[in-house]
């Protein structure tokens, strides 16, 4: 059974908690860090679970779960985040590391390697929602946008209503979809009551991340081998389309990945996706 230890890394303005979970012996890779955002270390359980000879790190983004922002820290940026996760692995004794990187992690592992190319031999980018490659990126902006406006004017609830029908919309997002009433945040069985709070770490960062402009050139350059995927059951959502723009943008195809944007997950945040298969096919990419 693998153990696993949880440990601690002081950044700027925060203090970032790591887990490893050490392999069987029965590989010589190196180890495979799997990062989110905003997802924590916590979505990534059944994931590791099918790398058992190998040292699987999983992380907290600063924030988010365990990992704590210190006051007047910043709003998360990917180069803050890429930071982070370079951090933690100088803390490991440095690169080159495999990465997996999902959703907004994705964007931080595009960041990563712009800004520390020695850190990643691999960067496996999973469905990255950049709204910057995608021939809509005005209409996809405002929509963002309009999801921080109105977790400040109406609270969580809704704003996390309009952040899902932003998640659940296939193709290109309408010029008017700022303008449209937010759902009911029933609909996605979220209070509509406004609690008063607005520091939620994802919704604050959302325009930060989603609007980054990756360095293609500085990507380029780097030695790290990047691999965009993206799920073979939600073509055509925004973060789809993120993966399909970045490869435009880097010159590589799109390496398909089963299920959607939740394929590795096996029940984590009450998501299931094809997490065996998921594992099977990111073992084969990574070599």
């Amino acid at each position: 059974m693998t153990v696993m230890q949880t440990h601690t890394v002081k950044v700027p303005g925060a203090t970032i908690t790591y887990d490893i979970r050490q392999g069987s012996g029965g590989s010589s890779e190196p180890p495979l860090v799997l990062i989110a955002h905003p997802m924590g270390a916590g979505g990534f359980t059944t994931l590791a679970s099918h790398f058992p000879d190998r040292t699987v790190i999983t992380y907290d983004p600063r924030g988010i779960e365990r990992s704590v922002k210190e006051p007047g820290s910043p709003t998360n940026t990917p180069e803050l985040t890429a930071d982070d996760v370079h951090a933690v692995i100088d803390a490991l004794g440095g690169g080159p590391v495999d990465l997996f990187a999902s959703s907004g992690g994705a964007i931080t592992g595009l960041a990563l390697v712009a800004r520390y190319p020695n850190d990643a031999r691999t960067l496996v980018a999973h469905e990255p929602p950049l709204t910057v490659v995608l021939p809509d990126r005005a209409a996809a902006d405002a929509a963002v946008k309009d999801m921080v406006d109105t977790y400040d004017s109406r609270g969580w609830g809704y704003a996390m209503a309009k952040f899902m029908g932003i998640v659940m919309h296939v193709g290109e997002v309408p010029l008017d979809w700022a303008a449209r009433p937010a759902p009911d945040p029933a609909m996605f069985g979220m209070p509509a009551e406004d609690d008063g709070k607005r520091d939620d770490t994802m919704i604050g960062s959302m325009v930060a991340i989603t609007s980054y402009e990756p360095d293609i050139a500085a990507i380029k350059r780097s030695p790290t081998r990047v691999v965009i995927a993206a799920g073979e059951d939600d073509e055509g959502s925004l973060a789809n389309r993120g993966a399909y723009g970045i490869a435009e943008r880097l010159g590589s195809t799109v390496v398909k990945f089963p299920a959607g944007h939740d394929g590795f997950l096996g029940g984590e945040h009450g998501q299931m996706g094809k997490p065996a298969e998921f594992a099977t096919k990111l073992r084969e990419v990574l070599g």
